[in-house]
């Protein structure tokens, strides 16, 4: 999806001509780089995004570097002032798989995983929004992959001008979870995606709102072997691991006659647990708390539109979806429960209290994982 004012692209266009033998060799397109130029103007109920916020997908190292943050390092010059050396050399990091999910291990601490992760985010672009390191919880803002815009000649006369008059008509965030691993001293990181697209409101193509669009597990296992070759993995192995294909875990609805259903895996507790966490941050649920030895994940769920709106004010979400009620802070807790049946597992939702739920809500929830997990 290409983006722009006529009026812009026509001002551009003419400096770029006025100028081209000077503009067009000195402002490459690079989405750190700081740029001199006028903002473009933008629909009053939008804001330009912010640089910063944006990121791209990096190519291959021409001196061959092995690391996201050597890469990094690479391109600028030098080196980030306070950036989180990489840890040594780790030969047992590795991904867990089950289904479609995946997982990074790392034979360390959360204590000393955690400031890896979160240098690894911001080398390449992102802003951290959220950290919760005590729920092991850190999520970005939102940002634009600005690799996703396709560059022709035109592409690169505007864009080294302008650079802000394409825009992809996407944007992503996100989130990342660490859990304390079945084995003494280990981590396990958990990866998912959210996005959502600027779509055109009526036949006229006069004004847009951002709705949301399906998580893509595929940026989920890019960012997940690159953040195992950030922990020291050779690149290749990183490469095999995430290609490698297993069967999904069956997973179905049964109905009871009170109207309480429930939803059956066909897979053991650790690796149910496992995939059923990676679900909640996906569909954007909040979980507020885990309790792994009782099979709960205390959850409040966040609607993915509602969630694009900045409540701020300051972003360019803002003032979208015009129409929708601001989010109850108050809004009712849910447990999902996860059970163990030997080879099998079960998951519940249940209320604030424990009970099971059998509200429109927690129907909804349950479709949800549902439709995550066949």
């Amino acid at each position: 999806m290409t983006r722009y004012g006529s009026a812009a692209v026509a001002a551009a266009l003419g400096l770029a001509l006025a100028g081209c033998g000077t503009l067009f060799d000195s402002a490459k397109v690079d989405y750190k780089s700081e740029k001199k130029l006028p903002p473009l103007d933008v629909p009053p109920d939008l804001t330009t995004p912010a640089r910063d916020e944006r990121y791209q997908i990096p190519e291959g190292s021409p001196t061959g570097a092995t690391t996201l943050s050597a890469y990094n390092a690479e391109r600028s010059g030098v080196s980030r002032p306070g950036a989180t050396a990489i840890l040594p050399e780790i030969d047992k990091v590795r991904i867990d798989r089950s289904g479609s999910e995946r997982w990074l291990v790392v034979p360390e601490p959360p204590e000393k995983v955690w400031p890896v992760v979160k240098d690894f985010w911001q080398g390449l672009g992102f802003v951290i929004k959220t950290e919760v390191p005590e729920a092991g919880v850190m999520e970005t803002d939102w940002a634009e992959n600005r690799a996703k815009i396709k560059q022709d000649a035109i592409r690169n006369l505007i864009g080294g001008v302008l650079d802000g008059a394409y825009s992809t008509g996407e944007r992503d965030k996100f989130r990342t979870r660490l859990e304390r691993g079945a084995q003494p001293n280990t981590t396990e990181i958990y990866i998912t995606h959210r996005g959502v697209a600027e779509v055109y409101v009526n036949q006229y193509r006069d004004s847009t709102v951002w709705q949301a669009r399906p998580p893509d597990p595929s940026m989920e296992a890019e960012f997940l072997r690159r953040l195992m070759v950030r922990f020291g993995a050779d690149d290749a192995r990183a490469r095999a691991q995430i290609a490698v294909n297993k069967d999904d875990g069956q997973a179905k609805i049964v109905a009871a006659e009170n109207g309480v259903g429930r939803l059956e895996l066909a897979e053991p507790f650790d690796r149910a647990w496992r995939r059923v966490g990676l679900v909640l941050d996906r569909v954007g649920f909040t979980v507020e708390d885990r309790d792994r030895s009782r099979g709960f994940y205390f959850v409040r769920y966040v609607d993915p539109e509602a969630d694009a709106i900045d409540k701020k004010n300051d972003s360019f979400l803002a003032k979208l979806m015009f129409w929708r009620s601001a989010p109850d802070p108050k809004a009712e807790q849910y447990r999902v429960f996860v059970k163990d049946r030997n080879d099998s597992s079960e998951v519940q939702v249940l209320n604030k209290e424990g009970s099971p739920a059998s509200s429109d809500t927690a129907r909804k929830i349950l479709s949800l994982l549902q439709q995550q997990l066949k």
